[in-house]
């Protein structure tokens, strides 16, 4: 059964700077990158100057989780074939200086997390990045990094950057995603898979929900999609201001019908489910 509700006009409403994110605006370039996106060879020279500044392979212990902490530049990810975890970091720019710009890596109890970090006194750990100084950019610093990253089956993954889009395929664990500028599309053969940015759309297909009690998916500025196994269960809370509401799955309603907005119940409603946009739509979709 598909539940696809009639759209009704609305007064555009662009939000360009967040109250949740006001300081990461404020520090930080606004101008969304796209590193994730393969790059024609006729903008090559475009694009300026590349180096691999940082290669890594190892594994993450069991129950551990692979952290990637990234702020100007992507995250891609793939499953390995060789069982180990890999990780490549390349330094973009055109007139920025790379050597202001250092990737890290550090064992922090069961889990590995990799950095780029932009001061000289920043430091990060699983939670983020920490700097005393303000971190900017301008016409003479526009170094991003790009992080490609291979992990085996099991391996959980958390990434996080601020400029830049995040993209996740074949894998078989769970997966968190943010970032601010930036769309995130993940795939997971297992799950749970959590998402969040503020400009760019979210796109989110897994395999199971594991023992999730609650995923939450958030953006301001795109859609949102999300594919869940047919055997989903759950309390879902959808919510858009320009867009719609639609889902494949048959839902007890609670409240009032609306196109913009719908809160109900999947089969046994064992975990959480949101999603909430302003410019753009949520569809939930059944998948296999």
């Amino acid at each position: 059964m598909t539940l696809s509700l009639p759209e009704r006009s609305m007064p555009a409403l662009v939000v360009s700077r967040p109250l949740t994110h006001r300081v990461l605006y404020t520090l930080l370039s606004v101008s969304a990158l796209a590193p994730s996106a393969l790059v024609p060879s006729a903008l090559a020279a475009q694009e300026g100057n590349r180096e691999t500044a940082f290669t890594w392979s190892g594994s993450v212990p069991t129950g551990g989780t692979l952290f990637i902490k990234n702020v100007n530049g992507g995250v891609q990810v793939e499953r390995s074939s060789n069982g180990r975890v890999e990780v490549m970091g390349e330094k973009r720019w055109r007139r920025g200086d790379p050597e202001m710009v250092r990737i890290e890596q550090k064992k922090s109890g069961d889990n590995i997390v990799i950095c780029a970090l932009y001061n000289e006194g920043a430091t990060c750990d699983e939670s983020g990045i920490k700097s005393e100084r303000r971190m900017r950019w301008n016409d003479r610093n526009d170094v991003s990094v790009r992080f490609v990253v291979k992990v085996p089956e099991g391996t959980r993954v958390d990434l996080a950057t601020v400029n830049g889009g995040i993209e996740v395929r074949d894998v078989t664990t769970a997966v968190r995603a943010t970032t601010v500028n930036g769309s995130i599309s993940a795939r997971s053969a297992g799950g749970p898979v959590y998402a969040k940015t503020v400009n760019g759309s979210i796109s989110v297909s897994m395999g199971s929900l594991a023992r999730a009690e609650e995923l939450q998916y958030e953006t301001v500025n795109g859609s949102i999609t999300l594919e869940m196994p047919a055997s989903f269960g759950a309390e879902l809370e959808l919510s858009t201001v320009n867009g719609r509401v639609s889902t494949d799955f048959p839902i007890t309603v609670s409240g009032t019908l609306s196109s913009r907005r719908l809160r109900g119940t999947v089969g046994d409603g064992r975990t959480r489910v949101r999603a909430s946009t302003v410019n753009g739509s949520v569809t939930l979709r059944k998948g296999s």
